[in-house]
């Protein structure tokens, strides 16, 4: 692609897209809350550093977000140093970040103010997925604005879907997460009932992933609750935002997610344990502590 990238937000997840976005060859100009980390990723890509998020916006035609919530999209964009002020006219916008679709139309009508563009594209696929450029990504916004991010998008992801307009990739986002935190959390009680019950947990989990109790929950977490091992793919505190996002969005709309609320109240009770910055597989704590049982 041959416009100009700024990209605003090296966490874990941003850090990798942005340098997928370098390796691809695109001009990029980075900027991070933590300016050191942001030096850093420049030596180690090629990339032109930005003190403030106005800085690279202005170095640039299409600006990525990728940060924790709406309150920091809404000050890395709108800010006193935010991205519109440095911004020409006709720049687009693209946040990754989960933030609701709520919050997202509301910063998309103050950037149109400025005559700024908003795409929503938040992703899904945690941190190897990102570092290896495999990530799903669904958009919402003017299908126009969409075919203007694609080629960019397709640096990151693999699977790049139009989910309508400006806050319905929002809405898909937040009602996956809400369902893959709920499978989460039913595979960790199934495997606390195996083990009251005495049963093998190879076996189970062995024959659940051949059949229909399969799922990428189970692949991705059975093995990390056995051990007890929350290094942090997507941090517990930022899937308990998103379910509540999503329990939100669905009262709004009149539709009652009853299982996901059931979930938000283990993810509560994890961060009362202080397991906030865990991956969200420490779920298991409070289901064991439940069942009175741990897994092993």
């Amino acid at each position: 692609m041959s416009e100009p990238v700024a990209f605003l937000g090296l966490g874990i997840m941003g850090s990798r897209m942005a340098a997928n976005l370098a390796r691809a060859g695109v001009e990029l100009t980075v900027w991070n809350r933590s300016p050191e980390k942001a030096e850093r990723f420049c030596s180690e890509h090629g990339a032109r550093f930005a003190r403030t998020p106005a800085e690279a916006a202005a170095a640039a035609e299409i600006v990525f977000t990728m940060v924790v919530d709406g309150p920091q999209v809404e000050h890395v964009l709108l800010g006193p140093d935010g991205a519109a002020q440095g911004a020409s006219p006709g720049t687009l916008c693209v946040d990754c970040s989960t933030i609701g679709p709520s919050m997202t139309r509301t910063i998309g009508a103050r950037l149109a103010e400025r005559g700024l563009m908003l795409l929503d594209a938040p992703v899904t696929g945690s941190s190897p997925r990102a570092e290896d450029g495999t990530l799903t990504i669904m958009a919402g916004g003017d299908p126009a604005d969409f075919q203007r991010a694609r080629p960019a998008l397709a640096a990151m992801g693999t699977l790049i879907v139009y989910a309508g307009p400006l806050g319905n990739g929002q809405m898909v986002k937040v009602i996956n997460n809400a369902v893959a935190a709920t499978n989460a959390a039913v595979v960790g009680q199934a495997m606390l009932v195996a083990a009251r019950a005495e049963v093998d947990l190879d076996a189970l989990t062995q024959v659940m992933a051949a059949g229909s109790g399969g799922s990428t929950m189970l692949e991705l977490k059975a093995g990390p609750m056995r051990e007890h091992d929350y290094t942090t793919l997507f941090k517990l505190a930022h899937m308990l935002k998103d379910v509540r996002l999503c329990l939100e969005e669905g009262e709004a709309a009149g539709a009652p997610f009853e299982f996901a609320a059931m979930t938000r109240e283990i993810l509560t009770a994890a961060m009362g344990r202080g397991l906030g910055e865990a991956d969200f597989a420490a779920l298991i704590e409070v289901l064991e502590a439940t069942a009175g049982v741990t897994l092993n």
